[in-house]
Parts: structure tokens; C-alpha cells; sequence
């Protein structure tokens, strides 16, 4: 019996912990209350969290590797999903099963924005090179700026595994703070004139554009830029099954039960990435900062561009809307509106803005492709 009790007090992790456990416990703790108590995306952020809080408790076995006809950890056979880079393409299928590519359809040039919005990738993918990352990881903490959390998570797989963390935590962060980001800028870099610019309704796209488009998408976004194909293939899958209209229930499931699913077991795996040893790095912190300028340089560029549309179409363009250009759908297109209204009450740019906005899902997506295609 006595040798009973010391096993069991001996198996207990209380013992084991270390320093670098307990504080990544206390950033779990951070994570978990910004998602709820904050509403920060709550998503992606509280598996995330829990992921994370779970996997620095010490002597849990929940990463343990089969070995030997045993049995492995729960943990590290979820974990499969990401490592095999099934996750975030199956991300893509879902967002594009809930994505309405109509107000960029009704405004092609829009994809424009879209483009310029990713101008923060490769000004952070510099900055990361000066800071002594090597190219393969300046390329995964410059994805950052393009606010879309699955590329992150694919391109950094491909090209920086050892970064997936602080990484996958920078962009789905920066994604979550865009209400707060994104509204200095754009007053900064805007006139009250430009803000005030009510744009004409978008006009009427029909059925059989919003099935010909994501076709066309997938043949020649394949064709260009390889390496992009699983995400740019499942984005646009999903969305032809949203247009055609005859495979409802396959759109439901991946607008609600694939989606929700795969979030939470991907929010668990970036979690899992997040111990003491590999997180608790300057590096890090380099990165946490890099993000910060990769997102903000996204923003300018978006808006940028659009006070060249605003000069170029004679005021007809409110340049609000260039800062919809970054991935994250819809929350960056209710900003752009959001600020809008603040100084014209008559100003309704959601749709407009959504434009820009699902142009940057497809802008990350080959951005993602063209430094596979570079530096793989």
C-alpha cells in the first residue's frame, strides 16, 4: 500500500514543472482570457490557449510518439493533421464555401487592393533577413502581414516548421487587433475629403460568373504558381459548391460542421507547438515585433493604392476601402465601413470593401505560392 502512494505522488507533475513551464502556463492564460473575456477571435485563440496551457503541464503524455506497439498521445495524433498540411487547406474549403466573391466580381479592379495589401509580406520578409532569419524563415514571418492564419500555419510547414508557434500566434493575433491596427493608419494616410467619398452601388453580377470564376481561379492560379494549388483548389472548391447551387448539403457541411472542427483541432495543434523550449526565444520576440510591421505595412500599401484609384478616378474611389486588402474576412471590410460612417453617415463601403477583402484571401494564398516557389 505504502509503495502504492509513492508511485502515485510520484507520477505527479507538480515536481517536474520549471520556469519556463509556468510562464508559458501564464501566456496560455493570456490567450485563453483575450478569447474570452476580450472576444479577441475567440476561434482560434481559445483552442489555441488550451492547446497550449495543456501541453506545458509537465509528465502528460499527451505528445508521447507510439513506440513500440504503444500507444501514443491523443495530442500527437491530432497533431498529424497539421504535420501531414491537411488542416489548412481543408481551412480554405470552408472559407470558400462561406465566401461571396460577388463585390469583386461587380469591381475587378478591386483585386488590385488586394495585391497592394501584400506589400507588407516582403518589406517584413526583408526586415526578418536583416535581423539574421534566413530566407526560409523570412518568408513565413513575412506571410504574417497578409492576416490570413492557415497560410501562416502552410507556408511556415513548408518552409520554417521549427517557427509554427510564435508565427501561427503573430498572425492570429495581429488578425484579431485589425479593429485596433488599421484605424490609426487610416486616418493617418487619408484626407477627411477622401473618407467622406460615397461610392456608387456595386452593380448586379450574375449566376453563371459566380460559377465560371472560381474555375478560372483554380486554372490559371494552378497554372502560375504550382505550389499554391491546395489552398487555391480547395478555397475555390468551396466556393463553386456555394455557387452552383446544387450541393447544399456538401455547403453547409463545410460552412458549419467541417469548419468549426478543423478549427478547433487546428487551434489545439498551433497550441501544442507552444512549449517552454521552443517558444521562450528571442526569436520570438523578433517576430511578435516583425508581425506588428508585416500587418501595418499591408495596411499602407491597400490604402496607398487606393488614393491612386481615388486621384485616378476623379474622387470616385474612397481610398478607406484599400485597407480592406489583408485576408481578414469580413472583419477588415466592417472596419473600412466602420470608419467610413464615422465621417459620413451616408457612406456604406461594406460591400465595396469586401471587394479588396476577398481579393487579399487569393492575393496571401499566391503571395504564399511565389515564395514556396522561390526559397523551397
Amino acid at each position: 500500500m505504502l509503495e502504492g502512494f509513492q508511485n502515485f505522488f510520484g507520477d505527479m507533475g507538480f515536481q517536474q514543472f520549471t520556469l519556463g513551464q509556468i510562464i508559458m502556463v501564464l501566456v496560455s492564460g493570456v490567450l485563453l482570457y483575450l478569447a474570452i473575456k476580450k472576444g479577441f477571435e475567440p476561434l482560434l485563440l481559445l483552442p489555441i490557449g488550451l492547446g497550449a496551457f495543456l501541453t506545458n503541464l509537465p509528465l502528460n503524455g499527451l505528445l508521447t510518439p507510439p513506440t513500440d506497439g504503444a500507444i501514443g498521445g491523443l495530442f500527437y495524433y491530432i497533431s498529424q493533421g497539421i504535420h501531414l498540411e491537411i488542416f489548412p487547406p481543408l481551412i480554405f474549403l470552408g472559407i470558400g464555401a462561406m465566401t461571396d466573391f460577388g463585390p469583386l466580381l461587380a469591381n475587378p479592379k478591386t483585386f488590385l487592393l488586394g495585391a497592394a495589401a501584400q506589400f507588407g509580406v516582403f518589406i517584413a520578409l526583408i526586415l526578418a533577413v536583416i535581423l539574421g532569419f534566413d530566407l526560409d524563415q523570412a518568408s513565413a514571418i513575412g506571410i504574417i502581414g497578409g492576416a490570413d492564419g492557415p497560410t501562416a500555419i502552410y507556408l511556415t510547414l513548408k518552409l520554417a516548421p521549427e517557427l509554427l508557434g510564435p508565427i501561427a500566434v503573430a498572425a492570429y493575433s495581429y488578425m484579431a487587433l485589425v479593429p485596433l491596427i488599421q484605424p490609426p493608419l487610416m486616418r493617418l494616410l487619408t484626407t477627411q475629403k477622401e473618407r467622406m467619398v460615397v461610392m456608387e452601388p456595386p452593380r448586379a453580377v450574375s449566376k453563371r460568373l459566380k460559377i465560371v470564376f472560381p474555375i478560372l481561379v483554380i486554372i490559371f492560379g494552378v497554372l502560375v504558381v504550382p505550389p499554391a494549388a491546395p489552398l487555391i483548389g480547395m478555397l475555390m472548391a468551396g466556393n463553386l459548391m456555394r455557387e452552383s447551387g446544387v450541393v447544399d448539403r456538401l455547403t453547409n457541411m463545410a460552412q458549419n460542421e467541417l469548419i468549426n472542427i478543423i478549427t478547433f483541432f487546428l487551434g489545439i495543434c498551433v497550441g501544442m507547438t507552444m512549449t517552454a523550449e521552443s517558444f521562450l526565444q528571442w526569436e520570438t520576440l523578433k517576430i511578435i515585433v516583425l508581425g506588428v510591421f508585416a500587418f501595418g505595412f499591408s495596411t499602407i500599401g491597400g490604402l496607398l493604392l487606393g488614393k491612386l484609384m481615388y486621384l485616378i478616378s476623379g474622387g470616385k474611389v474612397n481610398p478607406l476601402i484599400g485597407s480592406a486588402g489583408v485576408s481578414a474576412v469580413p472583419m477588415a471590410a466592417r472596419v473600412s465601413h466602420n470608419v467610413g460612417q464615422e465621417f459620413n453617415k451616408r457612406n456604406y463601403l461594406l460591400m465595396h470593401a469586401m471587394g479588396p477583402n476577398v481579393a487579399g484571401v487569393i492575393g496571401t494564398a499566391i503571395a504564399a505560392g511565389i515564395l514556396l516557389s522561390f526559397f523551397k
